[in-house]
């Protein structure tokens, strides 16, 4: 019996093989759209992953062949009314992203179609992007009199400069696969993106298990300071990495010409 067979999702599928978990957002007649429930479901499956050591990567991807996911639901979108229903809504979609932001292992997203809106701010919290080629990418908002409320503005901006950001903001654009590469939106072009972020995954799990969380918690907590305090932060979590049974096992197989066996300890 894997981790996830006692749990019950009416709008995300969760597969597990060994070490990595394979997270579908999976309402296709929907193009994937992020509604209420399945924001809630998103978060019952981070909380699982996030307490269970046994799952070491996470891939995210969407159901279907057409999207990724396509943003989040219009027609729930369209209920609102006043600033404090707005605001507890976006805080609720930030809530999401954040939990997956944070976790101490490493996630990718598989980009299989439209990533638009809530889809892009949900791949934007992952680590790292894998597009098909014929994927579409961006922040479409505006269109609708809203801004990007679920991380957007903020982790956009951080990965590719506030400029570009901009421009995809403002106009509401869509942005082919190979521009989104180009810009380092995107970090692979895949005929099959979930074949590829498993080939990814797969070559980041050979690693030390501790080395790869404290690598994540050194970019996300510098990103949000000075250069002087991120080196100061980054001198820290390599002091620990030095403390493991992992550095002891890596040095000593580099050393030893052979392949390292890490425990995460």
């Amino acid at each position: 019996m894997t981790l996830f067979e006692e749990y019950e999702f009416r709008n995300v599928q969760i597969d597990q093989h060994g070490a990595l978990a394979v997270l579908t957002v999976n309402r296709p007649n929907a193009l994937n759209a992020l509604n209420g429930e399945t924001l809630s479901e998103l978060a019952q499956v981070t909380d699982i992953v996030a307490e269970n050591a046994e799952i070491a990567a996470l891939i995210i991807t969407g159901g279907g062949e057409r999207a990724f996911v396509a943003g989040a639901d219009i027609s729930e979108l369209a209920q609102l009314e006043g600033v404090f229903a707005g605001r507890e809504m976006s805080l609720a979609g930030q809530d999401v992203m954040h939990g997956i932001a944070t976790l101490p292992i490493p996630t990718i997203a598989a980009i299989n179609g439209f990533a638009l809106g809530g889809g892009l701010e949900l791949a934007l919290a992952c680590d790292v992007r894998v597009a098909s080629r014929t994927a579409r990418l961006g922040l479409p908002e505006v269109t609708l009199g809203l801004l990007p409320g679920f991380g957007g503005t903020q982790r956009l901006s951080r990965l590719i400069g506030a400029g570009r950001a901009l421009d995809l903001m403002l106009t509401g654009r869509q942005l082919p696969a190979e521009e989104a590469l180009s810009m380092g939106l995107v970090n692979y072009l895949a005929d099959s993106p979930l074949e590829k972020a498993r080939e990814v995954a797969e070559a980041m799990l050979k690693n030390a298990p501790i080395a790869l969380s404290l690598v994540k918690e050194a970019v996300r907590r510098g990103l949000d300071t000075t250069l002087e305090l991120g080196l100061e932060i980054e001198a820290d979590l390599f002091g620990m990495t030095v403390a493991t049974q992992d550095f002891r096992e890596g040095t000593a197989a580099f050393l030893g010409k052979r392949r390292a066996s890490f425990k995460g300890e």
